[in-house]
């Protein structure tokens, strides 16, 4: 018999969510989640913005009580990772050398934040955003500074630096390439979010290419860049992307570069053990059957649903839609679809009026919506999203005319 019918690697969203549509769907067997932090499974989005802005406390992000978790007897073994994998012998090894067994393995590790490499990136005072310790370490510190830089003009950056700006601090973001959000969203939104953190004081500079970091007394004192100019930091946050937690599962002989590759039920190649979550790459219909890692917590819930049922016996492999959110000073951006690889990007309203949307479109059909403050466009076009429709341009531009419009599910050529 093994230790655990159904072992869970990770104690983040996806790790929570799978015990709970477990035992959801029914599964009565012996269940455990191994977190490698001490804390009970708890919400990582709100670290850059409520939590960070100590607007809620840490129990309020947790994902359940404690109590919740002896009701549904899910044994928590926080504190320890999983270092290693024996396929063959269903067991892994933990940090502190305990071996467990398992029937099921579930793999929802997540990722680690990624750190600068450089000169100067051992001083104190530089940090990162990824777990509780990270934003606690963060909060501590501020009070006593005033100069901030965050590197990388990212969702986490930008969060983080909406949080700080509002605190009255003096905060500038380096971002390497020609404009913020380059990764996951088009020209406009970048250039709006660009000028909104301008307009709060926030010094954006773009193309920005560093050198190292300097220090006095072991401690950050700024950022040292290529053109030989310092710009002086108490404070350095590090938001330059995330490195997926799978070497244990790689080394074990599980497929996979970018993450641990899965297959539409969330299987890896090694048996009888699924990866979901932010570490695992999957094939997702909204990126055209490339294989991807979502790094949200609707990825997180949707693959937990698809893992339960799939060791339940019922097969329903994974075809949710792609949704993302970000909260900054006061807009309230939803995002839905992949906007990657558009070849349109349609403003759909006034960015002036800070209510307004960016639909993406792809060779005619529609791939994305980026929409800040504007949640019936959102909604509406959610469902146009999922329907698959070619909409007309210049319907789509005019902001009179709502999403839900029949007009807009016939092709622009008709």
């Amino acid at each position: 018999m093994p230790d655990f019918d159904a072992l869970i690697i990770g104690a983040g969203h996806a790790g929570a969510q799978a015990a709970i549509a477990l035992r959801q769907q029914g599964f009565e067997g012996g269940l455990a989640i191994v977190g490698d932090e001490a804390h009970l499974p708890y919400e990582r989005p709100p670290l850059s913005k409520e939590f960070l802005s100590q607007e809620k406390d840490f129990d309020r992000i947790l994902i359940r009580p404690a109590q919740f978790w002896q009701d549904k007897q899910v044994e928590m073994i926080l504190g320890q990772r999983a270092e290693a994998v024996d396929a063959a012998a269903h067991s892994i090894t933990l940090s502190d050398g305990r071996a467990l067994t398992y029937g099921t393995l579930i793999w929802a590790a997540g990722c680690a934040a990624r750190r600068l490499n450089c000169e100067g990136s051992d001083l104190a005072g530089v940090h990162v955003m990824r777990v509780r310790e990270d934003a606690e370490a963060v909060l501590a510190a501020l009070p006593g500074l005033q100069q901030v830089v965050i590197i990388g003009g990212g969702y986490i950056g930008l969060e983080a630096a909406a949080v700080m700006a509002k605190a009255g601090k003096s905060v500038t973001v380096l971002e390497a390439q020609d404009r913020v959000l380059a990764r996951v969203a088009g020209e406009p939104l970048s250039r709006f979010y660009e000028a909104e953190h301008r307009a709060h004081g926030v010094d954006i500079r773009l193309g920005a290419r560093m050198q190292g970091l300097v220090g006095h007394g072991g401690k950050v004192s700024g950022v040292a860049m290529e053109d030989g100019s310092v710009i002086p930091a108490q404070m350095v946050l590090v938001g330059i992307g995330v490195i997926p937690s799978t070497q244990p599962l790689i080394a074990a002989g599980a497929q996979g570069s970018n993450g641990v590759d899965v297959d539409p039920l969330c299987r890896t190649s090694l048996p009888d053990v699924y990866a979901l979550g932010d570490c695992a790459a999957h094939t997702n219909d909204f990126a055209e059957g490339n294989r991807i890692r979502l790094e949200s917590v609707q990825n997180a819930v949707d693959q937990a649903a698809v893992v339960a049922r799939a060791i339940m016996g019922e097969d329903k492999p994974y075809r949710a839609t792609p949704w993302f959110w970000s909260n900054q000073y006061d807009l309230r951006l939803q995002t839905v679809g992949l906007s990657q690889g558009h070849d349109q990007a349609i403003l759909r309203g006034d960015t002036k009026a800070r209510a307004f949307s960016v639909v993406y479109l792809k060779g005619g059909r529609l791939i994305a919506l980026d929409c800040v403050n504007a949640t019936k466009d959102y909604v509406q076009g959610r469902k146009l999203l999922e329907a698959g429709a070619r909409p007309d341009p210049a319907l789509i531009a005019d902001a009179n005319v709502a999403l839900n419009d029949p007009r807009l599910r016939q092709p622009a050529d008709d």
